[in-house]
């Protein structure tokens, strides 16, 4: 249901948010005056942010202007850098993949408004579905991204546990094996082999909330969810986490093992 309000916007920067809406407006040729013109449409689907659909009518021939903003959950600044996260946004934006970043604002961003819609659990059993997004995926893992090629998961796994334990008293720390996980993250960083391994940019959260198909043109579209974004990991590693993703959310070893197939092949 369309609101024809901003105010119900939950961003700590509202006026910045609004100043933002009428610069993207303007770079359109269209003018907003009056934000109450604007209609807010809540969006489902995202986990750790709040998102929603602006639109106001364009100048020229009436039709509606479509953006998405996207509200910061509280707290995920924990699992990521969010200036890290605008510049991996705004790299995979200029390769052509995801929505363009239009716009930031104190919590929160705006950004192109994609036409399609989101998969379902079902559309995933879907073997031409499947297809599709194995090789948007391929391209997905060969994005040339800023920063060094290499691993990041271990530092920030050994990051992960310091805040865990700075959040825990001494009891629970002990309970969880807090004390010992870090020494159990170097074995495990030392005892995986690192030979003939192919380092690129993963994902690690392709469930198929994520994913988003134009039934038009039959296009899909990869949503990055940064809470989860590894910059440089092992493909293998990631097709295991999709396999994992599939595993539980659509309970179905068939439509598993066509995934393994069809990413060993897009490898």
């Amino acid at each position: 249901m369309a609101i024809k309000t901003t105010e119900l916007l939950p961003s700590s920067s509202p006026e910045e948010l609004k100043k933002v809406l009428q610069s993207v407006a303007s770079d359109w040729g269209d003018v907003i005056d009056d934000s109450d013109a604007l209609q807010v449409i809540p969006l489902k689907g995202a986990m750790t942010n709040e998102v929603y659909q602006i639109a106001w009518p364009a100048k020229n021939n009436g039709l509606a202007r479509n953006v998405l903003v996207r509200i910061y959950g509280e707290g995920v600044e924990v699992f990521f850098n969010r200036d890290d996260e605008i510049r991996t946004f705004e790299c995979m934006s200029s390769q052509g993949q995801g929505p363009r970043l239009l716009g930031r604002f104190g919590d929160g961003r705006v950004e192109e408004f994609i036409h399609a819609r989101t998969l379902s659990a079902a559309d995933i059993r879907d073997p031409k579905i499947s297809e599709l997004v194995a090789a948007k995926m391929r391209e997905f893992h060969d994005l040339k991204m800023p920063g060094p090629r290499k691993a990041l998961l271990w530092d920030r796994l050994r990051k992960w546990v310091s805040v865990a334990k700075s959040f825990c008293s001494a009891k629970d720390a002990k309970e969880f094996c807090l004390y010992t996980l870090k020494d159990e993250i170097s074995m495990l960083e030392k005892e995986l082999p690192n030979d003939h391994q192919e380092i690129g940019f993963c994902h690690n959260d392709l469930q198929y909330g994520n994913i988003m198909i134009d039934e038009e043109t039959s296009s899909i579209t990869i949503i990055v969810s940064f809470t989860f974004l590894q910059n440089m990991l092992n493909f293998k590693r990631a097709c295991t986490k999709i396999l994992l993703i599939l595993t539980f959310s659509v309970n179905s070893p068939m439509v598993c093992m066509r995934w393994l197939r069809i990413l060993c092949l897009q490898l």
